[in-house]
């Protein structure tokens, strides 16, 4: 994705041209979705003590050659816009941070991981237990120019994150862990946010299907002002030796333990920056390891 931001006297104006065309699966973004993260992205920035309404939104431009992936035209699938749709604010915050270095957040996981889930297809035929449910799970959002990023929280979508007990009483799965992953949050004088781990299994002894469309997992969030990358996102089957790619379909066997680490925010500033006690506190928590702490905030080790 491409973006160029210019500012008039009176109008806020970012155009896509540039941007790859469309692609032959669901992730590609009408425009007006791409319009409402472009815009918000903005006005985390531009006026954010201002509510949204006509008035305040009316500066703000959006615009993108039609055909491009940010400005999808029927009838090319879109199903999964949100896959890009949601990085569209670390596109435009990329642009504002060249303008205002000192205000803008670090990346984030930004695209939820969104999982599709539901019964293989024979389990169905053979009068099994029949489901499907869309839980949502977040990874950690950017460090910000003053304070570390938040862990497991979803930005720009807002997403709340599913349940565990809720997903166990819906459908035939048994969710073993969900805890959040030390020293994936980026390195920097503050810290950012971190992604979780979570583990599931079948409950039933029966395959199910996950429909993946996730992002972060070979491009981590990035930090600003010196700030170091979050720890990319991950997904694996225990008992297999390759991890899954982050689209397309998976069957989970009977037995086999789905595993997936979503992805950490970005750091903000150099980590040698950072207080020894948030440091120290880090590490106490379980929130960064002591081994990451001594190789990256130079943490000093007690004899």
């Amino acid at each position: 994705m491409h973006a160029t931001l210019t500012v008039d006297e009176d109008e806020v104006r970012v155009d896509f041209t540039g941007t790859s065309g469309c692609s032959q699966k669901g992730i590609n973004v009408p425009l007006n979705y791409a319009t409402a993260y472009t815009v918000f992205a903005l006005r985390c920035i531009v006026g954010s003590d201002i509510p949204n309404n006509a008035g305040s939104l009316e500066p703000f431009k959006v615009s993108g050659p039609k055909g491009c992936i940010l400005n999808a035209q029927h009838p090319v699938p879109v199903a999964m816009r949100h896959t890009l749709g949601q990085m569209t604010p670390d596109l435009v915050l990329g642009c504002l941070h060249q303008a205002l270095p000192d205000r803008v957040l670090a990346e984030g996981a930004s695209c939820m991981f969104d999982l599709p889930m539901r019964h293989a297809p024979e389990v169905a035929a053979n009068g099994g237990r029949e489901f499907a449910i869309e839980p949502v799970h977040n990874g950690g959002t950017g460090a910000r120019p003053h304070s570390d990023g938040l862990s497991a929280t979803a930005y720009p979508s807002g997403v709340f994150g599913s349940q565990v007990e809720i997903t166990e009483a819906v459908a035939p799965v048994t969710i073993w862990r969900r805890e959040l992953r030390s020293d994936s949050g980026g390195p920097g004088k503050y810290r950012g946010g971190l992604g979780q781990r979570i583990e599931m299994t079948s409950s039933n002894d029966a395959p199910f299907i996950v429909f993946l469309s996730v992002e972060r997992l070979k491009n981590p969030a990035q930090g600003r002002m010196a700030g170091l990358h979050g720890g990319p996102g991950r997904i694996r089957i225990k008992s297999r030796l390759e991890d899954i790619p982050g689209k397309g379909e998976l069957r989970v066997e009977p037995g086999e333990y789905l595993i997936f680490d979503t992805p950490g925010g970005g750091g903000f500033g150099n980590p040698s920056e950072r207080e020894s006690g948030k440091v120290a506190l880090d590490v106490e928590r379980g929130l960064v390891s002591l081994e990451e702490a001594v190789r990256v905030y130079n943490y000093p080790v007690k004899s």
